[in-house]
């Protein structure tokens, strides 16, 4: 039997033939190697009749990769030039591909996926808003995902993994951590993409924590709030945010005010946002 795949294009034809030349303002840096994207596939375990989220198909190269699974694909592109690429996909894959023309950032996921949540969110992320659109995700829980497999900058993957006392550890660890149980699926180089970025890249995948936590919005505020200003003592830098409550909060926590944010452990974060909702 033919695969889809083998009707389809080479990928750099499609480029040239759309004239799908990346735009740096949209963060756009294309993967066309299908055995790349089919290896994010594999991360995700996507498989026949799983209903996926991709944010940013640009071409369709991971489009085509998911949907060579036998699932099901929502797609949210911004890049009005994308359509017509993704639409001939769409035709060879059984209709299975949805694309809803939107900016990602302004989109609620849940409503537009209506009875398929919870969905798989599989993603070569655009770079400019990819930390963004993992903190939305994260807040939405498992009312919208049960899996993410998204594609970063190596330097954003190494702060999301970061461990407490490190450089790199800081806000998007904590609710990384906190709202998921994050690891490396596996890095790529930078001449795997067309454009080559200047950076490596690296896959990262979140299941689901044990048992959700049910003050994200409070951990959010507290931990915007000590790593603003990251060398300075709690006692300093959540003054403003948390009045009258700052001493019982770190006292809860077990937390000393002369300590500054790199110090504390994640669990000690989750303790003092419990605190700050409840009181």
């Amino acid at each position: 039997m033919t695969s889809p795949n083998n009707t389809l294009p080479p990928l750099r034809d499609v480029i040239e033939q759309f004239d799908l030349g990346a735009k740096k303002s949209l963060g756009q840096h294309f993967l066309l190697d299908l055995n790349m994207t089919r290896k994010i596939a594999r991360a995700a375990n996507v498989s026949q009749g799983d209903q996926v989220l991709e944010i940013g198909p640009g071409p369709g190269g991971l489009t085509r990769a998911l949907l060579e699974t036998g699932a099901n694909v929502v797609a949210i592109e911004r890049d009005n030039r994308c359509i017509d690429a993704l639409a001939q996909v769409n035709d060879a894959f059984d209709n299975r591909l949805n694309v809803i023309e939107a900016d990602a950032m302004r989109v609620d996921e849940i409503s537009v996926l209506g009875d398929k949540v919870p969905v798989k969110v599989v993603a070569n992320l655009p770079y400019n808003i990819s930390t963004e659109l993992l903190i939305k995700w994260l807040k939405a829980g498992p009312a919208l995902w049960s899996v993410m497999a998204l594609m970063f900058q190596k330097e954003v993957a190494d702060r999301i993994l970061a461990a407490p006392g490190s450089k790199t550890f800081g806000r998007l660890s904590i609710i990384s951590q906190v709202a998921s149980r994050p690891s490396r699926a596996f890095n790529l180089p930078a001449r795997a993409f067309t454009p080559p970025p200047k950076v490596e890249s690296t896959v990262v995948l979140f299941e689901q924590p044990d048992t959700p936590f049910a003050h994200i919005d409070a951990l959010e505020k507290i931990t915007q709030s000590a790593f603003s200003q990251r060398r300075k003592m709690l006692r300093s830098s959540l003054k403003s945010l948390c009045g009258e409550k700052l001493g019982p909060m770190l006292e809860a926590a077990n937390v000393t005010e002369t300590q500054r944010a790199e110090e504390l452990s994640v669990d000690q974060f989750k303790k003092m946002a419990a605190f700050f909702e409840r009181h």
